[in-house]
């Protein structure tokens, strides 16, 4: 896998993204447009450019002397642009960092990721632009430095985590479309050029399993991404309830209601005055009365069933759209990504913690350092290899320490 680094010689806890690990939207109509695609360039060439969207703005201004003569010149980072990635329908994402591990400091928000939402402060409306994505936050197991197949991710849960409708285990496939074909334009609205353009089927429990993402006339481009041979994307993750209403009722004037907190691009964001939106300057007790994002918590974190985990830091950060959802002549809902920040940059990096009974490494105990041990009791692997396979302090490696890792898998130790 390809990492962009921005940067990467100047100093350390830098506050903003400063790697991009992965960007693959699903198909939709500001795909290939943001950022732009340039025909026939590599897929590292288009993350590089999600890079520049997402990362800070390098300004060279030059320096003068009491004669004003220019006698040099710095270099200042803006830490967030505000120039926008668009995520494509539902499961199309980004993976970014910075440059050091993100710390969950407790009780604080930890992370702040910029959208574009906006709409009324009013708690009696609540609506207006809101295409939330759900933030995943990934941990380094192996310490390579890059998400790989054996790192593990835990959904930072909204407020939108326990209503029914929300479908856990929801999968989608999108098929490349054939781009010369003969569009099917919706009679009833001039701004949809082609009905059936992506088509897609999916596993959902509450509404259709196929269907199509529409092309409108306002974008023109291909909607599926460019710089993918495939003939078919595969996305799987968390589904949220379609938050849009047709408030005209004649399909001219979607609103599209915000959930309470917990995601991307879904509220107006607060930017602690750093950040890409104009909010910086109202007090936080304000920003609070009128419902921004304030950000986003570790504490928020979850494993694969639900359960809560206690993250003491993290190394990626997933941003995927979470909703399936076509609102006519407006398009599908596509979450936008604007920028993130470290709200604590120079917080400790607490160390690795260390799991009793976990021989391997890997944060967990499971037969694994069962097997482990075994091997080092035959001959076929080296204590000093694992410096934590004498589990029960017994200085040496024998049946004691295989017994007391079946018992701390079975909750007995």
């Amino acid at each position: 896998m390809t990492v962009l680094c921005a940067w990467s010689a100047q100093a350390q806890n830098k506050n903003y993204i400063t790697r991009v690990f992965d960007f693959m939207p699903a198909p939709g109509q500001f795909v290939n447009n943001s950022p732009e695609y340039h025909v026939g360039e590599p897929r590292d060439s288009v993350m590089a450019r999600v890079l520049q969207r997402l990362g800070p703005e390098i300004q060279v201004i030059p320096i003068y002397d009491d004669d004003d003569n220019q006698i040099g010149e710095r270099t200042v980072e803006k830490p967030v642009t505000g120039r926008l990635i668009s995520l494509g329908a539902f499961g199309g994402y980004v993976i970014f960092g910075f440059d050091h591990p993100l710390v969950n400091v407790p009780g604080e928000f930890d992370l702040q990721i910029f959208g574009n939402g906006f709409g009324s402060d009013s708690l009696a409306v609540a609506g207006g632009s809101s295409e939330p994505g759900i933030v995943v936050a990934g941990v380094d197991m192996d310490g390579d430095g890059v998400p790989s197949a054996g790192d593990k991710w835990y959904e930072l849960a909204g407020s939108e985590h326990s209503n029914a409708k929300t479908q856990k285990d929801f999968s989608i496939t999108y098929y490349r479309p054939d781009e010369n074909k003969t569009p099917v334009p919706n009679p009833n609205n001039s701004a949809i050029t082609d009905m059936e353009y992506v088509r897609w089927t999916c596993n959902s429990t509450d509404s259709l399993t196929e269907g199509y993402v529409a092309r409108n006339k306002f974008h023109s481009q291909s909607y599926w991404p460019q710089w993918t041979d495939a003939d078919s994307l595969t996305f799987s993750g968390t589904k949220l309830r379609c938050n849009a209403v047709d408030a005209s009722g004649v399909g001219r004037y979607y609103v599209q209601y915000f959930f309470d907190w917990g995601y991307v691009d879904n509220r107006t964001d607060y930017d602690y005055g750093i950040g890409a939106n104009s909010t910086s300057s109202e007090p936080y007790s304000e920003a609070v009365r009128k419902g921004y994002n304030l950000g986003f918590n570790l504490d928020w974190a979850i494993d694969a069933d639900g359960n809560s985990v206690n993250l003491t830091k993290v190394d990626f950060i997933k941003v995927y759209s979470a909703l399936l959802q076509d609102c006519g002549w407006l398009g599908e809902t596509s979450t936008e990504v604007c920028g993130a920040i470290d709200l604590h940059p120079d917080a400790p990096i607490p160390a690795d913690p260390v799991v009793r009974g976990d021989v391997t490494g890997d944060n967990t105990v499971d037969v694994s350092d069962v097997n482990t041990v075994i091997n080092i009791m035959l001959g076929k692997a080296s204590a000093s290899d694992y410096p934590n396979a004498d589990i029960d302090g017994q200085g040496g490696i024998d049946v004691g320490d295989v017994n007391m890792i079946i018992n701390i898998m079975l909750g007995k130790q």
